[in-house]
């Protein structure tokens, strides 16, 4: 993670890789997804999304780190759309390595594959919108922190909201399926309380880092000045 502007640009390889990269294996994970209309409602934002990213990246240029951090939560979410969120068989695939479940191991009790998602997007999406909000509007002192935490955060209540209004349009096993809850009546507020976690570790790690690197190069600047005679 990085501290200016030029730091932050990257190069179009880099980002290209790893689009083309999430295309392919996109592409792989939509060809016969367990349930294709939960698939495509999954996939409503994405479509959005990607191309948003795409265009502010062109414009204002994302670190190497960033992409990669946004390069794996899509691949984590097309992992889920393929599945559906509350299928994914991560239990059988820890099982097959292990000889144990994942479940067994931590003492779980159902699928917890959306919740892993809803932390990765506060841990792994924030650091992108750090980037744009430092690019576009710029903010000063604690506003630093809140800012991009409390952006994050109206983004996780937005999503729960849209969760809601799909099961009150689509309902049945559609609405059900897209909404994931497993019987959890609590399950939108730990999404969301996830979703600020991720967000909130990644606001202090980013925001550190800057301090950090300004740190050192005051102290390289000040190791190199030379005297005045």
């Amino acid at each position: 993670m990085t501290t200016s502007a030029a730091d932050a640009r990257t190069g179009p390889r880099y980002p290209l890789i790893l689009l083309v990269l999430y295309l392919v294996i996109w592409a792989g994970l939509a060809i016969a997804p367990w349930y294709r209309h939960d698939w495509l409602l999954e996939n409503m934002l994405v479509f959005i999304a990607v191309p948003l990213l795409v265009w502010g990246h062109v414009r204002i240029g994302f670190s190497k780190v960033v992409c990669t951090l946004l390069f794996i939560f899509f691949v984590l979410h097309a992992v889920g759309a393929h599945y559906t969120y509350a299928e994914v068989p991560y239990d059988r695939w820890f099982q097959d390595l292990t000889g144990r479940t994942l479940n067994q191991l931590l003492g779980l009790h159902r699928n917890h594959f959306d919740r892993l998602v809803h932390f990765a997007y506060g841990l792994l999406v924030t650091p992108a919108a750090i980037q744009l909000l430092d690019a576009r509007a710029p903010q000063q002192g604690i506003w630093r922190w809140l800012v991009p935490f409390t952006f994050m955060a109206a983004q996780s209540a937005i999503y729960e909201l849209i969760e809601w209004a799909a099961v009150g349009v689509f309902g049945g096993d559609l609405g059900q399926a897209y909404l994931g809850t497993q019987g959890d009546i609590w399950d939108a507020h730990k999404d969301m309380a996830l979703g600020m976690l991720g967000a909130a570790i990644a606001v202090t790690a980013y925001r550190w880092h800057q301090a950090d690197r300004r740190r050192r190069r005051a102290a390289d600047s000040d190791g190199t000045r030379v005297p005045a005679n």
